[in-house]
């Protein structure tokens, strides 16, 4: 945790913030801090800065932020991704939030087990504190849009251009095809449409394709789902 986020709830009118909970025990346990020293923080969709400690007890801590810093710069990245199973789901919602993605779509495909989307990785307040850890590891306050789409076909047919800004580059990274990634030009954005571990069936790539999405490849190796994300994303960046 290289910063505690803080949400506008949590920041009484007096200006300070008192904490419980996991954050307490990180900042007792591995950060050592104690009355006086100062901690990073971030307020959750806002700024960011150091907070001073207060004062400290075995059940809370009080700190006074200044919020005197932006977020970090976003990546200008949206991802339509094919819901992988629950337990690599827990690994890449993190590292989309740590990498600065904007938007998350995830996807039914062919190739999805319709049992992942009754998942209690799907629940809403599950999810939201997967994208809090990856936040919290990458020094930012702003988490991804993430919607869920069980039909494929409706959802790229009705919902898709719209979700694709203008401009977008468009890639379907999908293991037959062997064209690299291109380079992006600098301020275009990219929509990234990633498969199952499987692969998007022949329906789904042509579908796809007939949208703008340039099939291409990241090397010979076929990489699970938890590896490709973070790789692809960092390669755009």
């Amino acid at each position: 945790m290289n910063l505690l986020l803080l949400h506008p709830a949590e920041v009484l009118p007096d200006g300070t913030a008192r904490l419980t909970g996991r954050r307490l025990l990180h900042v007792k346990s591995v950060l050592h801090a104690r009355a006086g020293d100062t901690v990073r923080v971030g307020l959750f969709r806002g700024r960011q800065g150091l907070a001073q400690v207060l004062s400290e007890s075995a059940t809370e801590l009080v700190l006074r932020p200044e919020w005197t810093e932006a977020p970090p710069p976003r990546a200008g990245i949206d991802v339509l991704l094919a819901l992988p199973r629950p337990k690599a789901l827990k690994k890449v919602l993190p590292a989309l939030a740590a990498l600065g993605v904007d938007r998350v779509v995830l996807l039914n495909a062919a190739r999805v087990e319709k049992s992942y989307f009754d998942s209690k990785v799907m629940d809403g307040a599950f999810i939201d504190e997967l994208l809090q850890l990856g936040l919290e590891q990458a020094r930012d306050t702003v988490p991804p849009e993430v919607l869920v789409r069980e039909r494929f076909k409706p959802f790229v047919e009705d919902e898709l251009e719209a979700f694709c800004r203008p401009g977008s580059l468009r890639l379907l990274p999908h293991p037959p095809a062997t064209a690299p990634l291109p380079v992006r030009p600098t301020g275009q954005r990219a929509v990234l449409a990633i498969g199952p571990e499987g692969g998007w069936v022949p329906f789904e790539v042509e579908l796809l394709a007939a949208r703008g999405f340039q099939p291409v490849s990241l090397g010979p190796r076929v990489l699970r789902v938890e590896v490709a994300v973070p790789s692809l994303i960092g390669a755009l960046r």
